[in-house]
Parts: structure tokens; sequence; C-alpha cells
């Protein structure tokens, strides 16, 4: 049955935990002294990767009633993952995995999956009309090697059988999760044994599709000689024989096994060096099965399996290195690469774009980021700067009351003066904007320690850099240089901590502003390698010079999440009337607007003749005016498009 008539492509089954990947490479597991957190484990990794290919794809497994359980099940449905199979055990924690990259052979691995949840999925977990829903489920070896789990994983695939999907079973053996090696060994690939050997085999009669490297097919065939362990995984199953061969690409055998694994069909591998090869075998998978399920040339499946494990063994991490549609497409279309591929920056960069959580078509933000006019304000009526914070404070608190949860809507506050704001942010689907740049320095100066990315390894994930810039492009050479060396330090810092950078530039306090101005600037920072995600511009009325921002944004980074509009204490009728020209701009999505919205209100507030509930009330009911204008005015030019 084509997969098209399955609500879903793939359901994955089986380990599901937290990768706690080493963030220093070349040295020993016991020298790593920080450590990137990312979802894990074969099958949720292969799920992850064939969701990011286009597959619809759901996996079934337990998690902890922990905070890692609910990082899993909120990062799969960011990716896109059925998480209807995802069971939450309260009795048990998520598993974890400690990992490391010591040198291209040797990735050190310690499995914290004593009583973890994962490996307590039993029968009852699985809902028959969940299996029925996808055209295929995947299995693992890993999850053979206990009794509830083998009987939940095998029952799973004869639901699928019945319903005429296909069985799909990655041997993934880990010999130190068989009890046949130290807690240490992790990394070791294979350990001989007739009783392993035995149990895995009895899943054979159900399988479609066996994938699995050399020692893996090793340990199912129950011999070290390729050929022959492969002839008696034959003698057991028709299914598609593929065979993992690393640097050589892969060999498949869809019929008899024959002579030598180079008279099969063979995919060709990729030359790239070798930086993290955890991982890469799940990134195979997902690519085999997107061309596989969509019962496309057995080459071609090769060819996408091959490609999707090239690009992650060069990059740091398994789930997050997995490549979308888009970037494999790029990858494959003949262009000469870098052998160390993630020096490839367009390729880095679409992955990054690509794989980027949600999307705005619209974003209005309360923007209460300002730190030295907060405190000219507190000395103007005579308050304690130490109040401040409280004032930042009810900034969420005034979003909240108008958004109720609508994700369009977001703050941008300080770590200085609105970090009790930022904390409590955490609790909202809100969009959460942060700045870095020393107020009122030009030269573009950090507030922060003295290598910015330090600074922003102690930020939360979900935290946009917003970086202010007085930026002119005819600014004097030397005034332009540094700040453009600060700026593309900024940029490296928050790609490696994994921030999503925004780029504020004000031209007009450094000369006159044309219509070409605000385009130059950017095309210049383009020029130099510079592609934030957001900009953040000021308003202007001419129609000319949006089109020229436009143009240079979209010739340059058509994957930019666009432009938000800043204030400059503009009074509320200037910006309304600057809406009406960018409304029908798609680039633009919205506004990033704080005197405006708060200056009256901190006065008032800040000299005791307001509380707190009449700040909010302010706050709110004045931001609510700029979004229902901006909302209008986009609403005007999508009615005068339908009309022409």
């Amino acid at each position: 049955m084509a997969a098209t008539a399955y609500p879903l492509d793939l359901i994955t089954i089986g380990r599901s935990c937290i990768d706690l990947y080493g963030e220093q490479i070349g040295g020993r597991l016991e020298d790593m002294a920080s450590f990137a957190k990312y979802i894990g484990g074969s099958p949720t990794n292969t799920a992850v990767g064939g969701a990011r290919l286009g597959l619809r794809t759901g996996l079934l497994t337990r998690v902890g009633a922990d905070h890692f359980g609910r990082f899993i099940r909120e990062q799969l449905n960011r990716e896109g993952v059925s998480t209807i199979g995802v069971k939450e055990d309260p009795e048990r924690l998520t598993a974890l995995v400690f990992l490391g990259i010591r040198d291209p052979d040797t990735f050190p691995l310690i499995f914290y999956r004593e009583n973890c949840a994962d490996m307590a999925l039993e029968a009852t977990d699985v809902d028959p009309a969940f299996i029925r829903s996808a055209a295929a489920v995947l299995i693992n070896g890993t999850h053979l090697s206990q009794d509830n789990v083998f009987d939940a994983s095998v029952g799973a695939c004869r639901i699928a059988r019945a319903a005429g999907a296909r069985v799909i079973f990655d041997i993934d053996y880990r010999p130190v999760l068989w009890g046949l090696t130290g807690k240490d060994a992790g990394e070791n690939r294979f350990v001989a044994h007739d009783g392993v050997t035995a149990r895995l085999q009895q899943v054979l009669p159900l399988c479609d599709l066996i994938v699995g490297t050399e020692e893996e097919v090793h340990i199912l065939g129950g011999s070290t000689d390729t050929i022959a362990a492969l002839r008696v995984i034959r003698e057991r199953t028709t299914a598609l024989l593929v065979c993992k061969r690393g640097a050589q690409g892969c060999s498949a055998f869809p019929g008899a096994i024959p002579d030598s694994l180079d008279e099969g069909v063979v995919g060709q591998g990729f030359s790239v060096e070798v930086f993290n090869v955890l991982g890469a075998g799940d990134a195979f998978m997902a690519g085999f099965l997107r061309g596989w399920l969509r019962d496309e040339p057995l080459e071609t499946a090769c060819g996408y399996a091959n490609a999707c494990g090239a690009i992650v063994v060069s990059r740091h991490g398994c789930s997050p290195a997995m490549p979308t549609w888009e970037e494999l497409q790029e990858f494959l279309d003949g262009s000469a690469r870098p052998f160390r591929l993630r020096d490839d920056a367009g390729l880095e960069h679409l992955h990054w774009a690509s794989t980027r959580d949600g999307q705005w078509d619209e974003l209005t933000v309360l923007a209460m980021d300002h730190r030295s006019q907060f405190e000219a304000l507190c000395q103007q009526v005579g308050a304690d700067p130490a109040r401040i914070p409280a004032f930042k404070a009810l900034a969420l608190k005034a979003v909240d009351r108008l958004a109720q949860g609508d994700s369009r809507f977001g703050v941008l506050l300080d770590g200085r003066f609105g970090m009790r704001g930022l904390e409590a942010a955490a609790d909202h689907p809100y969009w959460i904007g942060r700045p870095i740049e020393l107020p009122g320095s030009c030269p573009l100066a950090f507030e922060s320690a003295a290598d910015v990315a330090t600074e922003l390894a102690t930020w939360p994930a979900n935290h946009v850099v917003k970086c202010l810039v007085f930026y002119h492009p005819d600014d004097a050479q030397d005034l332009r240089e540094r700040q453009e060396r600060q700026l593309l330090r900024l940029q490296d810092a928050a790609r490696k901590t994994r921030h999503e950078l925004l780029v504020e530039i004000i031209a007009s306090r450094n000369g006159a502003v044309t219509d070409t101005t605000v385009a130059r600037a950017i095309q210049r920072l383009y020029d130099l390698g510079m592609k934030p995600d957001w900009w953040k511009l000021e308003p202007s009325d001419s129609a000319a010079a949006w089109a020229n921002i436009e143009r240079s944004i979209t010739d340059n980074d058509p994957h930019c999440r666009g432009v938000v509009l800043l204030g400059l204490s503009a009074p509320e009728d200037e910006l309304i009337a600057s809406f009406q020209v960018v409304a029908a701009n798609p680039i633009v999505k919205g506004f990033a607007v704080g005197r405006t919205i708060f200056a009256d209100a901190a006065e008032q507030w800040l000299a005791g003749r307001i509380d707190d509930e009449a700040a909010i009330a302010d706050l709110s009911s004045r931001f609510a005016v700029l979004v229902q204008a901006w909302r209008a005015a986009k609403a005007g030019t999508a009615a005068t498009s339908e009309a022409l």
C-alpha cells in the first residue's frame, strides 16, 4: 500500500534519551568540562531525521515524568514528530548518555540506563490504532535485549504487517546494553555472542528491510565473515538487506547474496572529514527511508542515505546534526565541498536556518530593554534605580494580559534590570529578545564579559540575542571596520552557542538617511558574511527605501526571518502612519517598540503616582493600540491585493 494512504509514513520504536555531548574535543571524557544537551537514542534520532527530510514520523517510547522527559516531548513537537506514542513513566527517570569526541576513531560513551523509562516499554503500551496509522514501523536491536521491550517491539511489528505496512529492523548493536562489556566500554561495537544472535534472529521473518554496519551484520548472522553472515540472514528472511560501509558507502541486497559486497547495489560514499561518527548511522537510516518509503529507486535511496551520513559525521551531536530536505538537495547539487564539511559556510547556514524553531508571519514585541534611559528617568523623578527591576517585571504581565498565550507576541528585556521578567518569561510561549550591546556605545561594545561567547553561554537557548549598532555605510573607515569586527564576533558567538541573532541598525544618528542608506548598510554586512536571523530597523515613510531593504535581504538571505520596526520614541500616530507604508512589504513582520508604549507609565510608576495594576493596564492598552493598528494595516493590504 502506498505511504500516502496512511496518516504517518513511519513510527520508530525504542530508545529515547538525553544525549549530553562533551563540548571539548580531543581529550578524555574525564577531562571534558561542559556538555551540550540534545535528544538522543537511535529510533528518536531517526524519527527526527525523517521528519526533517519530509517524512511524517512518530515515536513509540517511554520517558520519565521529569524535566528531561518534558524536553524530549517538547523537542519532538518542535521537530514535527508525532508524540502520541510517547508515554510518561512516573516511576522511572529518562535515560542519559554522556558522549565525547576524542579523535576520528575514539568516541567514549557512558550509558545511564539502569531501570530507565524507555526500557520499561511493554506490550500494553502499543496502541494498535497508532501502529496502524503508519506505512512502516522501525524496531531496534537494543530494545530486543529485555523481554518486555522485545514483546512490545514484536507485537507492534505483527500489528503493522497485518495492516499491510512495512517492518524495518535497525540492528543497532551496543554490547554494553546487553551486559557484554564493562559500563565504561559504551563505544565498543562488537562482541560475539550466540545468545544475542539467536534473540535478534527471531524477528527476521517479520522484516521487509534490515539495515546495519558490517559489525552489526556479524552479530545478526553469527559470523565475522560479512558475506557468510549475510547469507545466514538471507536464509531466514526475504527482506531487503543494506550493509553500511562507512566512507565506502553502502551495499544493498534485494535478492541472493553475491560473493562480494561490491556486487550488490552499491551506493558510493562521500569524501568528508570524520569528526563524529555518533549519529551518522541514524542519519543514514533516515535518508534511506526518505527514498525507500517513497518508492524511489534503490540507488536513489542509497544516495540519500550516504549523503545524510556524510553530513552528520562532520558535525557535533546526533539529532541536531540531521539535515533537512532542502539541505540534502543542496549537498547533492554537485557543487564542490570542502573536505572539512562544517567549513562549508553556505551549507552550515542553510542547516541553521532550516532547523530553527518556529516561524513568525507576525511578531509584535514590547521592548523594555532600555537601561540608560531608565537610569535617567529615575534621576529625573528622584526615584531609586533599585526599583527599575520591579517595573520591568510588569512588562511580561502587560504582554500576557493582551496576548493570552498567543506566540506572535514577545518581550525584549535586559539582564541588568529586566532579569526577573526574563525568568518569568520562561513559562510563557512568547518570543524573548535580550540585548548584548553596551548602551550608547559607538564603536560597538558589549555589556558582558570580555569574550562575548562566554556571556551568551549563560543565556537560555530561547533568548534571541539583540544587538543595537549605530552604523552608517558612510561612517569613517576606522569606525565602520571596528564595528563590523564586533558584529562578526557576535555572530560567531551566537551560532556557536545556538542563539538566534537580531541586529538593530540605527543609521540616522551617524549621518543623513536616503532611500538607499539602510539597504547599503545591510548589503555591506551581508558582503562581510553577516546573516542575522532578524533585522530591527528604523521606521520610514519611504516605500522606495523599504523596497531596497527587501531586495537586499531576499537576495542575500532568503531564509532571514524578517524585519521588525523600532520606535525611536516616535509619537503613536507617527508609528501607526509608518505601519501603513510597510504593511505591504512581506519582509516586515511587525514591530518591537518601547518608549512610545512605556514612557508615561514608567515615569508615573517610578514617581509613585500609580501602582502596579495601573501600570500594567496602561502598558497593555497602549501596546494593544499598536498591535491593532499593525493588524489593520496588514489586513488592509491583504484586502487590496485580493481586490486586484
